[in-house]
């Protein structure tokens, strides 16, 4: 067996070496997940058979595809032509589509091996994983607590080693989150720059696609492989703001984003010379509030067109979550409270990207939590959920204005579960933040660690 976990450049520098090849790499990460997924919950379909042929023709041509002989892991809300995807939903469970999502078509072109497709918040509903109708994802770190949401199952295929990429969506915090409670690094990018073509919708003006991996490197490698137009997706733009100058590079901090544990990250930087400057960003409080209503309106749109008519099975198969957000999606829309509620939290978050724009002409990035709290216990929040929907407070405001914000791993509670916290930057500004994040890392001594299961 290969000693895993690599980064992408050492399976490609072992690949070209003959170190080992991308059968022997397969067959590493098959073993991991037949030995451990049973219990961990992670992998909704795997694709064994796919995977070896793919790793077969990795091994026969070795040549320089960008992520050859990467294993990737797509959060099963990703279409994949011939292989089943849930969603992570009974509405979807027998499920096989026709196409794949472009940016599962651009990894699979870049050399990357499918593995499997992983368990998910059904419908991409959730902050924890718990509201699969195929069960809770396992956090790999402790059993006993939740992997995150709703890309659960992504960011634990990472930390089990069952996978060394994988894929996830975030519509508020649902591929940073469970990056943070899983050590990993996680970009959610400006919205606009990564197709969305082939991933079923949660919440359309909101809905974001990006990587999850184990160091800023890799991270922005997949970036630069699925990024870009597609001529499928028209919100697509392709524009970026360059790498700024280290020097000149200042980093706020809002009294409204700080959470314990913060000003530990915040002294790196500034060991590092970066001007670290308060700023305020008083709307940023209704950020969750104003997420609460947009996104279950968009979400009783999206979810309409599962009528079990043309494909998969009836609505009486949708989860408690699922229809919780539909009646409050379809309450805040209806005659008589569509002014009250929707069109003000329209004007609100008109407000929140006004707020957010200004800070941005005073610095270059913003530090804050992900999560307000580490991993908590599974079953802790489940009976209450505007409880659960709190675990998003410092999400919101990234994708309410479509800003990226790129998760970073930093240190372990003392009961050994992972901690970490975002970046956040103007609209196409994904090189800064990839480039702070490399100085962090570089500066605190970073390795990838995995969980010892």
């Amino acid at each position: 067996m290969i000693d895993l976990p690599l980064t992408i450049k050492e399976t490609q520098e072992g690949l070209m070496n003959k170190k080992f090849s991308a059968v022997e790499l397969v067959d590493s990460y098959l073993a991991r997940i037949n030995k451990y997924n049973k219990d961990l919950n992670i992998f909704l379909t795997v694709t064994e058979e796919e995977a070896y042929k793919k790793a077969k023709w990795a091994d026969k041509i070795l040549s320089n595809y960008p992520l050859l002989g990467v294993t990737v892991a797509h959060k099963d809300l990703f279409l994949t032509k011939g292989v089943r995807t849930t969603a992570g939903s009974k509405v979807l469970e027998s499920y096989v589509p026709t196409y794949s999502a472009t940016i599962v078509d651009r990894l699979e072109k870049a050399g990357a091996i499918m593995i499997g497709k992983t368990n998910c918040d059904a419908w991409a509903h959730g902050s924890s994983g718990e509201n699969s109708d195929f069960g809770a994802t396992k956090n790999p770190w402790n059993k006993n607590y939740v992997a995150g949401g709703s890309s659960s199952g992504s960011a634990a295929a990472l930390s089990a080693n069952m996978a060394l990429i994988s894929t996830g969506t975030d519509t508020c915090g649902s591929i940073r989150v469970p990056a943070n409670f899983n050590y990993l690094v996680s970009l959610k990018p400006t919205y606009g720059v990564i197709s969305r073509y082939g991933v079923i919708a949660m919440a359309s003006s909101l809905d974001c696609v990006g990587p999850l991996g184990h160091s800023v490197d890799d991270v922005k490698q997949i970036f630069d492989v699925i990024k870009g137009k597609d001529g499928f997706d028209s919100t697509v733009i392709e524009k970026t703001n360059g790498e700024k100058p280290n020097s000149k590079l200042k980093i706020g901090i809002a009294k409204e984003f700080f959470g314990e544990g913060l000003d530990k990250a915040i002294n790196v930087f500034k060991k590092l010379g970066i001007e670290i400057k308060e700023v305020n960003m008083p709307t940023t409080k209704y950020a969750i509030s104003v997420y609460y209503i947009i996104q279950p309106a968009e979400v009783s749109s999206n979810l309409a067109r599962f009528d079990g008519i043309r494909y998969g099975s009836t609505r009486q198969n949708f989860g408690d979550e699922a229809k919780r957000r539909i009646m409050l999606g379809s309450y805040v829309l209806s005659s008589g409270y569509y002014d009250a509620y929707y069109l003000k939290a329209m004007k609100v978050r008109t407000k929140i990207k006004e707020e957010v724009d200004d800070v941005f002409s005073q610095v270059d990035a913003l530090i804050a939590p992900v999560s307000p709290t580490p991993p908590f216990k599974i079953g802790e929040k489940t009976k209450d959920p505007l409880k659960m929907y709190l675990t998003d407070i410092f999400a919101a405001t990234a994708n309410l204005t479509g800003i990226p914000s790129l998760a970073l791993p930093f240190g372990f509670t003392k009961d050994n579960l992972p901690l970490g916290f975002q970046l956040m930057g103007p609209r196409f500004s994904e090189e800064t933040l990839f480039s702070l994040g490399k100085m962090f890392e570089k500066e605190t001594g970073y390795k990838p660690k995995i969980a010892n299961i």
